[in-house]
Order: C-alpha cells, then structure tokens, then sequence
C-alpha cells in the first residue's frame, strides 16, 4: 500500500513539473514542494528589486509600462515617476519565434505585434510564472483569421517558446513581481508595446523595408506609439478603426 501511495505522489509530482512541449522541467521540483511562487520570487529578488527601484528613484507599486522588441529580443520595463515614465531595465528575451511581422492565425507561430496590455496573471504556469497579454485586441480582430486567430499570448518564464515572449525564470520573477504590485496598488491596465524592431528611421528604412514591404503601413502605425512614447515618455491614449484596424492615437 505504502509503495503505491509513494508511486502515486510521485506521478503526481511528474505531471505538475511537466511543461507544454511535453519535457520535464527540473527547475519546478524544487518549487513544487516550497509552494507558492510569487512568495518564492518575493524571498529571491523582492528586496533587491526595491533597492534597485530606489536607486533610480522609483518606487515598488508604481505604474509600469513594458515594450518588447522582437528584432533585438529585448524587453523593456518602465517605471513611472511622479510626471512620466523612467527606464528601470531591459531584460533579453531568451528566443522569438517566426519571423517579423504581426499574429495572424492559429498555428503560425508568430510573436504578435501591436498594442496590448495584460489581462492575465498566473503564478501556476508550466513555464514558471506568466503573464497574459490580450490577444487578439480590437485591431487584431479586425486584420486576423475572423476564426481562427489564436490566443493565449504570455510574457512567461522557463525560457522556451512557440509563439510567446520568453525569459529566464530569473527574470520573470522581476518582471512578475513588478506588474503584480503595480496591479495591486490600482494600476488597472498594465500597457505592453511588442514592436518588430526599434522604430527608428535606420530601422524603418534598412531592415523593415526590405524585410515585408507590405507590412510598411502597419508598421508605420505602430510607429506612431513608438515615436509619441519616444518622445513624451508617456503611454499614448488611443483607438481602433473598427474597419480598417488601425490605431487611432489622441493627439
């Protein structure tokens, strides 16, 4: 009996460490059996992250605003201060999937670009800690397969991906952590930017122009948010064109 309860709990252990692609995840036993992981992330990095937030003259609870760039495979969380957003870091994403250009329809694998922002918080993932973005937003509702255009788009840990915006489990503790207290403290939308690239002229010219021409007015759309924030150093407000798509920035 003892031997069937011992094989039992450890099939059980087996299937709560596997991640999506079907391999086990060796990071995860430990945690399976110290528990809560946002708790564990807060015991690793919680109190550097509020002396880091403080050197730079920031606060934990603050609102956030995160922008991924695929091309670079960075991703950048800014920190507000009492009038605009602050760079505190850029973490590297470990792989981006596909190709450049926006999410279109189940199964193409593609990392989306547009404007987002997260919606979903789950501290059980199988890829560590993650966060959902809310893909497919109204423009991609619009510009994607009207059937089929896939969802569950996460900024995740365990540094693997197939269509998502993977870090290392280190880093996702940070950048968890950072969205959940600013959730907590009343930040009610949590803005996420994912871009093709820097927007810069160098960029728009060398390497999205040759890359997808048909893609040019998409993302000089997105430029617009990239090229207001770059600016300002404040997240613009805006729209969606319900027949055409497009983001339909307040001046």
């Amino acid at each position: 009996m003892r031997k069937r309860l011992h094989h039992f709990l450890l099939l059980i252990i087996m299937l709560n460490i596997l991640n999506c692609s079907g391999q086990v995840n060796t990071s995860n036993i430990s945690e399976f059996f110290e528990g809560d992981r946002v708790a564990h992330a807060r015991e690793l990095v919680g109190e550097k992250l509020i002396q880091d937030l403080a050197q730079k003259g920031l606060k934990s609870g603050s609102p956030i605003f995160i922008r991924a760039f695929k091309s670079e495979q960075e991703l950048e969380v800014w920190v507000q201060d009492s009038v605009q957003y602050r760079l505190f870091r850029t973490y590297p994403i470990c792989t981006v999937p596909g190709v450049l250009g926006p999410k279109r329809k189940e199964g193409d694998l593609q990392v989306p670009e547009g404007l987002y922002w997260i919606e979903v918080f789950n501290p059980k993932s199988n890829y560590h800690l993650s966060l959902g973005i809310n893909y497919p937003n109204a423009s991609d509702r619009v510009l994607s397969d009207p059937k089929k255009p896939d969802g569950e788009i996460y900024i995740h840990g365990a540094c693997v991906s197939v269509g998502c915006i993977p870090l290392t489990d280190a880093l996702i503790r940070e950048v968890y952590l950072l969205a959940l207290d600013a959730k907590t403290a009343g930040q009610e939308q949590i803005p996420v930017h994912i871009f093709p690239c820097r927007m810069t002229a160098k960029n728009k010219t060398n390497l999205l122009a040759r890359n997808n021409p048909q893609l040019i007015p998409f993302w000089g759309n997105l430029a617009e948010a990239y090229d207001f924030f770059e600016e300002k150093k404040v997240v613009p407000k805006y729209g969606v064109d319900k027949v055409s798509g497009r983001y339909l920035f307040e001046k």
